[in-house]
């Protein structure tokens, strides 16, 4: 696996700006993911404390260094914190990868999410070399898929009982950009 590294200059669309997690901001993620419909819907553990918060940032650095994964925070012009994207469960040898995300609840309906899922799954695609995003969402998730599409991804179809999350096997619908939806610029 590849060592990933860090988008350079940092990504930005409008007021969201995507940069690189610090300890500093042990508090706002911990804030933001006691917010129950964070991991009703995500991989965010139920009871998120600051020491999960602590572990995430702190190992971020290593799973650059092993080609894992990168996660992001998406902040506004003031630094403060709208949410997260990252891309993990790669595959290189078929170039493709994950990419998740979460919004704060102050942020929703504001064009967050969409930004941060353009800004960083463009940036893979062409940074990275990739040839495909996938992007997963629950089927009871109409606003992940909505935000999937304002990206630019297509629907696929639906995975049935793809996936354990939260110790529940559940259906995921698939969405993927290629590096061909980004046009001959991309």
């Amino acid at each position: 696996m590849p060592r990933l590294a860090l988008p350079d200059p940092p990504l930005r669309e409008d007021d969201v700006l995507l940069r690189p997690w610090s300890l500093a901001d042990v508090p706002a993620v911990t804030a933001a993911c006691h917010d129950p419909e964070i991991p009703r819907w995500t991989v965010v553990p139920h009871r998120y404390t600051e020491e999960d918060a602590r572990e995430f940032i702190g190992g971020l650095d290593d799973d650059l260094a092993a080609g894992r994964q990168l996660a992001l925070a998406a902040v506004d012009p003031g630094g403060r914190l709208l949410g997260a994207v990252g891309i993990s469960s790669f595959v290189w040898p078929d170039l493709t990868c994950e990419i998740g995300y979460w919004t704060v609840r102050e942020a929703r309906g504001r064009g967050v999410a969409s930004a941060g899922l353009r800004l960083l799954s463009r940036w893979a695609l062409t940074e990275l070399g990739l040839e495909r995003v996938e992007l997963f969402a629950n089927p009871e998730n109409a606003a992940s898929q909505r935000v999937a599409e304002r990206a630019g991804f297509t629907r696929e179809g639906l995975l049935r009982r793809y996936r354990y999350r939260h110790g529940v096997r559940e259906d995921l619908v698939i969405f993927s950009l290629l590096r061909e939806d980004l046009g001959p610029a991309g």
